[in-house]
């Protein structure tokens, strides 16, 4: 595979969650140029598409959230976009023919929170808000596994924090259609985005709700993202994640589950 086919492998697309979206990020593998011979690195590709995604939150008696969104993929030497999330490529660093070294600088918007209505252990709570976030990646691509880490800061202020990810994937071609990437990876989340969005404050406590302060978290998670590929035009996405939550989130009075989870589908059209 191709450094250039490697970075369309590695870009990544938020949707509803911050803490699903290297696992639907991954999805921008359905470029029909994964499968295409090199082209040239200042040319720009686009496509367009519609995808759902349906996720479980860990909060206890919170329903299942069904949400319809629009792909956009813009991708380049200098800048890719793939839904709420642009990044601005840096320099690579080439070490061999079998290995380099990618760099970026992202934003993106994250839509994670929730409102006092969306569960009864929520009522009277004060609205925990999504935003915008900012911050550095870097990818190791290999012949054997590709590594990638993120580093991300709430920069709209609202829940003041910061996240670490690292995760591996390795990629399998299977004929001339088919593309599966498993993935694990760990999510480090500091004290204050574990406050923010699962912790209660003194105002809120009530005789089931205890007050809570969140410390920071790290989450396990795992999953496989396909495509399959109907000719250079049109593809057709679809991944699944499961997150296994840290004793600091499960602690939370706000929390049932030990677990959440995510299924997506999508389709896009490649100009």
């Amino acid at each position: 595979m191709s450094s250039h086919q490697s970075l369309l492998l590695n870009s990544r697309l938020t949707t509803t969650r911050l803490t699903t979206a290297a696992f639907i990020g991954g999805l921008v593998i359905a470029s029909p140029l994964a499968f295409a011979d090199e082209e040239s690195s200042d040319e720009t590709t686009w496509g367009l598409g519609v995808g759902a995604i349906s996720e479980q939150d860990p909060y206890a008696g919170i329903d299942r959230e069904n949400t319809p969104f629009p792909l956009l993929q813009v991708e380049n030497r200098y800048i890719s976009v793939f839904g709420p999330e642009i990044e601005f490529k840096l320099p690579s660093l080439v070490i061999s023919d079998s290995q380099q070294l990618n760099f970026g600088i992202v934003a993106q918007y994250d839509g994670s929170g929730y409102e006092e209505g969306d569960a009864p252990i929520l009522n009277d709570m004060s609205e925990r808000k999504g935003g915008f976030w900012a911050g550095a990646k870097m990818e190791w691509n290999t012949n054997f596994v590709d590594v990638g880490a993120e580093w991300l800061t709430d920069v709209s202020g609202n829940s003041d924090g910061q996240r670490f990810d690292l995760g591996l994937e390795r990629t399998w071609q299977i004929g001339e259609h088919i593309m599966l990437t498993p993935h694990v990876g760990a999510s480090w989340q500091d004290d204050k985005y574990v406050d923010y969005y699962f912790g209660v404050r003194d105002s809120e406590v009530r005789f089931d709700r205890p007050a809570y302060s969140g410390e920071s978290a790290v989450n396990i998670e795992a999953g496989v993202r396909g495509m399959y590929l109907f000719d250079q035009h049109h593809s057709v996405l679809i991944g699944v994640e499961v997150t296994s939550l840290a004793d600091e989130i499960k602690d939370s009075p706000l929390v049932d589950r030990s677990t959440q989870n995510a299924v997506l589908v999508g389709y896009l059209y490649t100009f």
